[in-house]
């Protein structure tokens, strides 16, 4: 059995996860802003169509901050220890898709300036548009710096099972996978190629998964060996 290994996020992924989640919250707040505009200004018949429009605009910003978010903590994840953290960080984005669509919906239905085609047409529009959001908003297997140290260290284990004890790896920038041989036919002449442990791999390229061409050449390298 390996060393215990904690994962810890490099500077590189934090940053990066900084990044997502700057402008997943700036299009979180443009859908709320939508929302605003369209409760102030679009609840009647004559402008059925511009709120429906904005509805479908505020989906697509909500889906863009859930997918870029759930990126930012696929690189940056929460610990379990902080239970209620962990909720916020990982479920984020269903609560902001609560905020952009509920008031609105709400509003429709309340709303003495709308007819009964306004709230049939835009409420059910709006109804679908926020648990579209919604979905796409929860993270149903959410990561957390636990469920990545477990990982670590199972694959280290792994590869040095399968690499004469040694843990030791490469990967590109442009990859998703992390490979034992560094004359990988899928690697082998780019031009920056990385080298480092499976916890790097993992830390400062969010690579998890071992190459199966590297994995079948281990094995008949190890069977022969042995």
């Amino acid at each position: 059995m390996s060393d215990h290994q904690l994962f810890e996020a490099s500077v590189e992924s934090k940053s990066k996860a900084k990044q997502y989640r700057i402008v997943a919250f700036v299009a979180w707040i443009i859908a709320i802003g939508a929302e605003l505009f369209a409760i102030m200004n679009l609840i009647n018949s004559d402008r059925l169509i511009w709120l429906i429009v904005t509805i479908v605009i505020m989906l697509i910003l909500s889906v863009t901050g859930n997918v870029l978010w759930q990126k930012a903590n696929g690189l940056d994840p929460a610990s379990e220890h902080d239970e209620f953290q962990f909720f916020v960080q990982n479920q984020l984005g269903a609560i902001m898709a609560v905020l952009a669509f509920l008031p609105l919906v709400v509003f429709i239905f309340m709303s003495k300036d709308a007819d009964k085609k306004t709230k049939s047409i835009a409420g059910v529009v709006a109804i679908i548009a926020m648990l579209i959001a919604g979905v796409s908003g929860i993270d149903f297997n959410p990561p957390s710096v636990e469920k990545y140290t477990q990982e670590i260290n199972e694959q280290t284990d792994v590869l040095k099972k399968l690499n004469f004890d040694k843990d030791n790896v490469y990967w590109t920038a442009a990859g998703n996978k992390y490979h034992v041989f560094e004359d990988c036919q899928h690697i082998k002449g780019r031009d920056e190629i990385n080298n480092g442990t499976v916890k790097e791999s993992w830390e400062k390229k969010g690579i998890s998964e071992l190459c199966k061409t590297c994995q079948k050449r281990a094995i008949r390298e190890r069977t022969v060996a042995e």
